[in-house]
Formats: structure tokens, sequence, C-alpha cells
């Protein structure tokens, strides 16, 4: 029952991230490989306020979304001045210099070292001891920030925002400010992507650099890409789909000495069979609406 609740907590953690990118990468179609730096950002301001300065948790969350959407407007107002295949590359830019920041400050971050000592999270005096408790906290995140995006999107901004995924030219010629709403939408996201990045710190206890790599990133984006562009419904599916499916395939009976490369081309080949199954991400009843 503990490892069902840890696989949950990391659910409800991926969830937030692959929404919170959802809102850049798929309402704004600004496809963003930084969303990991974003994430270990929050992380790392959570962590380094908690250990050095004993700053609650409360407090914590929005110093570390503020930090995270500081870097996010200087990223933004610096590569959403070049275009799709060049802004990926812009992003990807970022990713690696977050990361190697993360690894070589040492004075800061401790580098490989990570950082150890995390206190628990405790919430007006009580403390969020258990895996039960903290599953129920991640929830309310998860909750607050899926109310926030429906209620964001469902918006005028919302709806700029999809008419320049489609045509941003067109969008432009209606009068509104494509690269004013490009700019809020892929601070937001970042905004919101440190949330869970302080959650991760508290749970897990100890953050170093390898939990938030380009390859981080490329999983939060498969999540977004087969949940499906603008569709909120479809990231928590997915998230849970690609949580739970290599632990799943570790109850598959294989001979010991190929198990390990068996799981991942088996785990490989399923993902390239829903891709081609789900190309528009899971249909549900609530995508036109989320």
């Amino acid at each position: 029952m503990e490892y069902l609740l840890h696989l949950l907590i990391l659910v409800g953690i991926y969830v937030m991230l692959s929404q919170s990118l959802n809102l850049s990468a798929g309402f704004g179609g600004m496809i963003s490989l930084a969303h990991a730096g974003f994430y270990g950002v929050g992380a790392y301001a959570g962590a380094l306020l908690a250990v050095h300065y004993q700053v609650p948790f409360l407090v914590a969350v929005p110093a570390a979304m503020v930090l995270s959407g500081v870097l996010a407007l200087v990223v933004a107002t610096i590569a959403l001045r070049t275009i799709d295949d060049y802004f990926i590359i812009c992003t990807l830019g970022i990713q690696v210099v977050v990361f190697s920041l993360m690894n070589n400050w040492m004075s800061l971050t401790r580098g490989p070292l990570g950082i150890p000592g995390i206190p628990g999270i405790s919430l007006f005096g009580v403390e969020v001891g258990s895996k039960w408790a903290f599953l129920l906290l991640t929830l309310v995140f998860v909750a607050a920030i899926f109310l926030f995006l429906k209620k964001l999107t469902g918006s005028s901004f919302g709806r700029v925002l999809r008419a320049l995924s489609e045509d941003e030219i067109f969008t432009q010629s209606l009068g509104k400010n494509v690269y004013l709403s490009k700019v809020i939408a892929f601070t937001a996201g970042a905004m919101l992507a440190a949330i869970p990045g302080v959650l991760y710190a508290h749970y897990i206890s100890y953050i170093d650099p390898t939990s938030f790599t380009i390859d981080e990133s490329i999983f939060i984006l498969s999540i977004v890409i087969i949940g499906g562009m603008r569709n909120l419904w479809g990231s928590v599916i997915a998230a849970a789909f690609l949580v739970f499916l290599p632990e799943i395939l570790r109850f598959v009976g294989m001979p010991n000495a190929i198990a390990a490369n068996m799981r991942q081309i088996i785990y490989g080949g399923i993902l390239i069979a829903m891709m081609f199954r789900y190309s528009k991400g899971f249909e549900t009843h609530h995508t036109k609406t989320a």
C-alpha cells in the first residue's frame, strides 16, 4: 500500500507538471524542453529556503513560483523572438544552462552532492508525515492548478492562446498582442511548475541535479503529447499511464538476464503504439471543455 501511495503521489506531481506545460505547449503552441529546469528551480528554491532559513512551506511555494517566473520571463523575452524549431532549440539551451548551474554551483546547490535533510511539510503546526496525508495535500494542489487552468483557458485570454496556436498571423491581424500573450502563458506555466518542485523536494527530502535533466523535460512533454494538446483531462490519464506502466512491466515474468532490456523495449513499443492509436491524445468527453 505504501508503494502504491508513493506512485500516486508521483502521478500527482507529473499531472501538475504536464498541465502547466500544456498551458504554453498545448494552448499557446510553444513546445518547450526547459520545463524540468523550472521544476528544478522550484525544488531547489523550496529546499534551500527550508534547510537554511526554515521558511514555512506555504511561504516557500509562492517564493519559488516568483523565482521560477522571473527566470521564465527572462527566457521568454529572448526565446520568443524566435519561432518553431528555433524556439525549441532555444529552450533546450536554457534547460542545459539551468542543469549546469545546478550541477556546478557548489556553494549554493552543492552540485552533484545534492541537498540532503530537507524537512517535511508542516501546515499550521500539523506535520504532514504520512503518505496518505502527503497524497491528500498533493491532490489539493492538483485540483487547484486544474481549476485555475480550466478557468484561464476558458477565458478571453485562453481563446487568444488557442487562436495564435492555430494561426498566429491571423490572430495578430485581429489586433491581439501575440507576443505578450505568449510571454504570459510561458511565464505562468513555469510558475506553476515550481509548485510540484517544492512538493517533490519536501517529499523526497533529498534532491540533486539528476532529477531535472533534459530527459525529464522530454518525459513531461511526452505526457502532454500522449494526453493531447489542450486536453487537461488527457494529461491526468497520460501521467498515470506513463508512471504506472514501467512498474507493471516489472511483474512480467522474464529471465533476469534480459529483463531490464526487454522492459525498455516493451515500454518503448507500447509508447509507439499509443502514439499511433491516440495521435490526437486521449479522447474524453471533457476534451472540448478542458
